[in-house]
């Protein structure tokens, strides 16, 4: 019996998932930083945005992990946290097209750096208005096409 390219392509299409098969998320985590921070910064704004994506949408958590021994360790993200840079202007204009779009967001502003608990964290945002927020970290999650019209502009963290 002869199989045509269409079969073939019919067959695949409603075949099982292998466990090597590649997985193609629907959406996306992703941080944006102040290019101008210092490395250390840039690390410890990445944590702080990335724990409060993985609160807003637990859906993004995966299993708990585990080693050949037994030993079980916490779980983490799903899928890759994608990390970008941009200019101050870039984080205030993605910061907006987030908010426009309902999207969950966590900021870290410049003012943080000098604080050192959550409380204190919470005061500091508290006390500026959305639009003069000063911006050096942006986290945010949601389908694939509407986070990147939010980091339009945006490159990759080196």
């Amino acid at each position: 019996m002869r199989t045509d390219r269409t079969d073939t392509r019919a067959a695949a299409e409603t075949a099982p998932p292998t466990d090597d098969a590649p997985v193609r998320f629907d959406t996306k985590i992703a941080v944006l930083l102040r290019e101008d921070l210092e490395p250390w910064q840039r690390l410890n704004v990445t944590a702080f945005l990335v724990s409060g994506l993985g609160t807003a949408a637990p859906e993004v958590i995966g299993e708990p992990y585990e080693d050949a021994d037994g030993t079980g360790y916490l779980p983490m993200f799903r899928q890759p946290v994608l990390v970008f840079e941009g200019t101050k202007e870039l984080l205030s204009a993605a910061h907006g097209r987030a908010l426009s779009r309902s999207l969950p967001v966590a900021v870290f502003t410049s003012e943080l750096f000098a604080t050192g608990n959550d409380r204190d964290n919470r005061a500091a945002v508290r006390a500026v208005p959305t639009a003069h927020l000063d911006l050096v970290g942006v986290g945010v999650h949601g389908p694939r096409n509407s986070v990147d019209k939010v980091l339009k502009g945006a490159r990759m963290h080196p």
